[in-house]
């Protein structure tokens, strides 16, 4: 997974298949998610690259993108926002689906999401 900042959140995400991590330290939704999101990126990051964003230090990408509430997860493609998840009750299922649905995003070439961490 990359960390994105203003500077970098352009060139990592305007080409190509991306799903596009936004939290923050104090949501804990965001932590319970990530070991599961950072499963994902080890089984489909041949094919689409993972990048965080740390939402309360890059409010600039987030007011661009309208983001009102953590966690978020959305795919894009070239540049184009594709799909976006954004709920608290957002599932690993969820997430890896939504990657599926990109072009080029199955199958996984990885081991599956251990069980202990899906929702």
């Amino acid at each position: 997974m990359i960390d994105a900042t203003v500077d970098t959140f352009e060139g990592l995400t305007g080409e190509g298949h991306v799903l596009v991590d936004i939290w923050g330290p104090q949501c804990q939704p965001c932590l319970a998610l990530m070991p599961a999101v950072e499963a994902l990126a080890g089984s489909y990051g041949d094919r689409v690259r993972f990048v965080k964003v740390e939402a309360p230090e890059n409010r600039k990408i987030c007011r661009d993108l309208r983001v009102a509430g953590l966690p978020a997860y959305l795919t894009m493609r070239d540049g184009v926002e594709v799909e976006r998840l954004t709920s608290n009750t957002t599932t690993p299922e969820q997430i890896e689906e939504a990657i599926v649905r990109l072009p080029n995003g199955a199958p996984a070439v990885g081991p599956p999401i251990p069980e202990h961490l899906r929702g």
